[in-house]
């Protein structure tokens, strides 16, 4: 029989490469989504079969990190030999303003999944989707064995979800573990989180259609990596003969301000012309630099990044640049609003 996984956070960037991961994999795969009167399945519907067509591989149920009895039945229904808990509130700079919610969720939502699979006495993996922003004002490189300093309301939510998971291993001896990922970006990122937000504003300010990027701190390094390696590296972590944590990371830093002038210049465009600095996109508390050191991973996994930020840099401006030219016109005379961004101030 196919083994069965269940994917939280199925519709995000991480989900949707890890279900057709695990679909050529001939897993039978369960997403859970969060009802909306909208549908919000744009990065998965190629993988989508109605459920009424004999050999559908993919099941998407409706379910939410707050309700700890839907999560339960859903275990019990769903029956999976693996769970990849990836769903959360994951961005940083929301966190500062809504820091109840994102402890609710990125935080309790990892004990609420884990509670349920202890009562249901459900014998399964547990993936938790850890984060490099745990580590926060530890100096770099960092590994399993670095100090967690977090800096953020979501890097503190994520820590209590990374202990929640080593209590559960160490307690009731459950299979779980941490892939504390480091930053892995794609064209599927969402268009908030700053790597989107340049190639999207790289590839729009070409077409004409916006003058400026605003952005915030672009002294900041950060580690980033390509998300569809990441996944990979969530399987083999689930595939070991036992449970234990790794970082996942490319072990090379890079500032935003590197990331702008790689990103403008494969445009054929200068970063210094178009970009403008706006306070609001600070944080309260920034993480300086976060470097990943994979070695564990790559011993024991046998996993190694092999794209690094030049060409994921390539990799996304370019997406970008086909999205906006196949859905747009160029407009010179747009008026200079491209800052814009829903992120709530």
């Amino acid at each position: 029989m196919a083994r069965r996984a269940l994917v939280t956070g199925i519709t995000g960037q991480d989900g949707s490469y890890l279900a057709e991961f695990l679909l050529r994999r001939g897993y039978e795969v369960h997403g859970i989504i969060r009802r909306a009167s909208t549908f919000n399945t744009h990065r998965i519907d190629h993988l989508y079969v109605d459920s009424h067509i004999r050999g559908t591989k993919l099941f998407l149920h409706y379910g939410e990190l707050l309700d700890g009895a839907r999560l339960a039945t859903l275990l019990s229904t769903v029956r999976p030999d693996e769970v990849y808990h990836l769903a959360a509130q994951s961005h940083v700079r929301v966190s500062f303003d809504e820091p109840e919610y994102t402890g609710e969720t990125t935080g309790l939502g990892t004990i609420r999944l884990l509670e349920a699979i202890r009562q249901i006495g459900l014998d399964c993996r547990f993936y938790q989707a850890s984060s490099s922003e745990m580590f926060g004002s530890s100096p770099p490189p960092q590994n399993e064995g670095t100090p967690f300093r977090p800096r953020s309301p979501y890097g503190t939510a994520k820590l209590y979800a990374y202990w929640t998971v080593r209590n559960y291993r160490e307690a009731y001896g459950i299979f779980a573990v941490n892939g504390i990922l480091f930053n892995h970006e794609s064209p599927r990122r969402g268009e908030t989180f700053v790597t989107r937000k340049i190639s999207r504003g790289v590839a729009r300010i070409r077409a004409g259609l916006d003058r400026h990027l605003f952005m915030g701190n672009i002294d900041a390094i950060r580690d980033w990596g390509y998300a569809p390696e990441y996944v990979d590296g969530m399987w083999r972590m689930m595939q070991a003969e036992t449970p234990d944590d790794y970082v996942l990371a490319t072990g090379v830093g890079y500032s935003v301000r590197e990331f702008l002038a790689l990103a403008f210049e494969h445009a054929g465009l200068d970063w210094t012309k178009y970009v403008r600095f706006d306070e609001r996109y600070l944080r309260p508390t920034e993480v300086d630099c976060v470097i990943g050191d994979a070695e564990k991973a790559r011993v024991l996994l046998g996993w190694v990044a092999e794209v690094h930020a030049p060409q994921l840099v390539k990799i996304m401006v370019d997406a970008d640049i086909r999205a906006v030219e196949s859905t747009h016109t160029p407009r010179i005379d747009r008026p200079a609003i491209s800052g814009w961004d829903p992120t709530p101030r």
